[in-house]
């Protein structure tokens, strides 16, 4: 009962906060170069769990290859995801940013059709998939020219929200060792030095001169975004169905469309509605059949 009670907390959180950080992604890409603005935040969000961990004696993995494994997680969900939604948001709006990114479910049925024992997806399931992408489309098909329809922001959503569903995938499917906090430390540490390194190979540190508007969304997507909202996601794929989990992108488009245009003045058109209402509508019927199938194959056995 208590973890279940903390799963919904954790719920909650991922909800709410994390449709929150497209908005602060949107003001610190602004004045910071995107991989060193990734790499701070991530660095310094787990150099403090970790050191968290250490003082409070918590497990730490004994080998070299559970560091490996637990490294390409934070390989995938922010060297890579997470740098491609930096990327992306110096080009499209925060709302539309979240809008796309809440494709990841849909993803996440296409990377378990290939995995030996992955969840197979029925009519139903491919249906939604099509109403889905179909969202996608009308977004990226507007050709008004606005700062919301550029596709090259949008192919790199796209790639971010893929990159984001493999590895939460490979997370739900990978037995780690250690304390879960010590592991979200060590995803955040190496996801983080990577970005590091890709922002100094690409020249970034020279243009490195962050506005105050830049440092505030900083800190607060390493005290919000990492510390409490990303430890509470890789909480809750442990803990919920990741089907289930998935469903905080539902939110995740709402609160980003309601404060984009409450702080920054973002459009919300028509055509974004109508994107959102077919995006969202395929990620219901997606995770739907999911849930169906699963039942099915219960009964089966």
């Amino acid at each position: 009962m208590e973890k279940k009670n903390y799963g919904l907390l954790a719920y909650i959180l991922v909800c709410i906060i994390w449709g929150s950080t497209y908005l602060a992604i949107r003001v610190g890409v602004q004045s910071f170069p995107p991989f060193l603005f990734g790499g701070i935040r991530f660095i310094t969000a787990g150099t403090a769990i970790l050191l968290f961990g250490y003082f409070r004696k918590l497990e730490f993995p004994k080998e070299k290859i559970d560091y490996l494994k637990i490294s390409v997680v934070g390989i995938f969900l922010l060297a890579m995801s997470n740098s491609l939604v930096l990327t992306a948001e110096m080009r499209v709006n925060s709302s539309t940013a979240a809008l796309l990114i809440a494709t990841i479910p849909i993803f996440m049925s296409l990377i378990e059709l290939f995995i030996p024992g992955g969840s197979r997806i029925n009519l139903s399931g491919w249906i939604g998939m099509l109403i889905g992408f179909a969202g996608v489309g009308i977004l990226s098909l507007s050709g008004s020219g606005e700062l919301d329809t550029d596709m090259i922001g949008i192919i790199l959503l796209i790639l971010a929200g893929f990159a984001w569903a493999a590895g939460s995938v490979y997370s739900k499917r990978t037995a780690f060792k250690g304390s879960i906090v010590v592991q979200i430390g060590v995803q955040m540490l190496s996801g983080g030095l990577l970005q590091t390194l890709m922002g100094i190979a690409t020249g970034e540190a020279a243009r490195l001169n962050p506005e105050p508007s830049g440092i505030w969304a900083l800190l607060y997507l390493i005290m919000m975004g990492s510390l409490v909202g990303y430890t509470s996601y890789i909480y809750l794929i442990n803990v919920w169905p990741i089907s289930k989990a998935g469903t905080y992108a539902y939110i995740n488009p709402i609160v980003a469309m309601f404060l984009g245009w409450l702080f920054l003045g973002e459009p919300v058109t028509a055509r974004m509605i109508v994107s959102a209402v077919f995006i969202l509508a395929g990620v219901l019927v997606v995770q739907k059949s999911r849930v169906v199938e699963k039942a099915e194959e219960k009964i089966e056995a």
